[in-house]
């Protein structure tokens, strides 16, 4: 669990709960979800001391919830946004299932190229109040500890205590929702990077896909690209839900009376429908992916299906050229007694050279007629 007092002036690493909230700014309090169900009973002690009332138990249930989609649920008191976030390249471990000391789910062993593994999702919880956010990961949650560097870095130059200067363009959150769209935002551009690995991955597939002399392609990957961006495009309709439902709610908060709150407020708008806006973007894109493999799967086939037919185009002109010579060999070959040039000695040289100038001919009928070339 990691705790921080952001405000104005920079940002804080705590080592252990508040026991009241501070005076100015907000706090951030990030645990793992094993650590969350381990130390319930404290997290929510302390937020009875620090904001006066404690999670309602149904979304307990939620944040501890490691296969929930992305939704958005309220209270009078705290409003609660669950979204899932893509795994690391590498996989992180899985979540303890809740009461119990195994997995939840044993982590899914896909064939096809690595990008795929990335599709697997776990959920991030925000309970987000006046003046505190309370964020549930999973273990080992990158994005947390990413987004935790960074507000450190963020922190004004301090030469006794050795500190650099701040990142250029870094800006402190103002207020626990901009804190919690931040995170969101970072997550969802972990989506618009797989995007265009998914893109690749799809390209060189298409490229094969459309080789004419290609005679082994790996349906098996193809079809896991197919079922994965699927699935992806339901978890990033169900995130674009969850923000919407958020947007939503957004407008019925009380406009402030400082133009200073006002400006805050704005801004939370203005951040959320960026975020929707980025979500948005990996639907259409993910979507446009599943269309462009579908088609690429009707083009291979439709090139296959060509090349047999000029296989099958070509055997018939084959056997229409021979279909005359069995007929002059089956003639020659009767039982009578009397048949043209049967006697005579420069008889089988005749019947030879007939049969060689129509197969001729009709080759070169054929020919002309294109029933004997390749399609290009």
């Amino acid at each position: 669990m990691r705790i921080f007092h952001i405000h104005s002036g920079g940002v804080q690493e705590l080592a252990a709960l508040p026991t009241q909230m501070p005076a100015q700014g907000f706090v951030w309090i990030a645990c793992a979800r094993p650590a969350f169900q381990a130390q319930l009973a404290e997290v929510q002690a302390s937020l009875q001391a620090l904001v006066g009332l404690q999670l309602v138990d149904l979304h307990v249930s939620d944040l501890l919830n490691a296969q929930l989609p992305s939704h958005y649920d309220y209270t009078s008191q705290y409003d609660l946004l669950v979204f899932r976030r893509l795994a690391t390249a590498q996989g992180e471990a899985a979540d303890p299932a809740p009461g119990g000391d195994g997995p939840a789910s044993a982590p899914l062993k896909r064939s096809g190229p690595p990008v795929l593994r990335r599709i697997d999702t776990s959920p991030v919880g925000f309970a987000v109040f006046d003046q505190l956010l309370l964020t549930v990961h999973p273990t080992d949650c990158a994005v947390r500890d990413a987004y935790a560097a960074r507000l450190l870095a963020a922190l004004p130059a301090s030469p006794s205590e050795g500190r650099s200067s701040p990142v250029p363009g870094a800006r402190v959150p103002t207020s626990p929702a901009d804190l919690m769209l931040r995170v969101v935002n970072q997550m969802v551009d972990g989506y618009l990077d797989l995007r265009r690995e998914l893109t690749r991955q799809l390209d060189h597939w298409q490229t094969e896909l459309l080789k004419p002399r290609a005679r082994y392609v790996n349906w098996g990957s193809l079809l896991e690209a197919r079922l994965a961006l699927h699935g992806l495009d339901e978890i990033c309709e169900d995130q674009r839900t969850a923000v919407q439902d958020w947007i939503d709610a957004l407008e019925t908060w009380a406009l402030p009376d400082t133009p200073a709150g006002l400006r805050e407020l704005d801004l939370l708008k203005v951040r959320s429908r960026d975020v929707l806006e980025h979500i948005e973007r990996v639907v259409h894109h993910v979507r446009r992916l599943e269309q462009s493999t579908e088609t690429a799967v009707q083009m291979h086939f439709s090139v296959q299906s060509n090349r047999t037919n000029d296989i099958m185009r070509t055997l018939t002109a084959l056997t229409a050229v021979f279909l005359p010579l069995n007929l002059i060999a089956g003639i020659f070959g009767m039982n009578f007694e009397f048949l043209p040039l049967i006697h005579k000695a420069d008889g089988f040289w005749w019947a030879l050279g007939s049969m060689v100038l129509i197969a001729l001919s009709l080759v070169l009928l054929f020919w002309r007629k294109r029933y004997l070339a390749r399609t290009r």
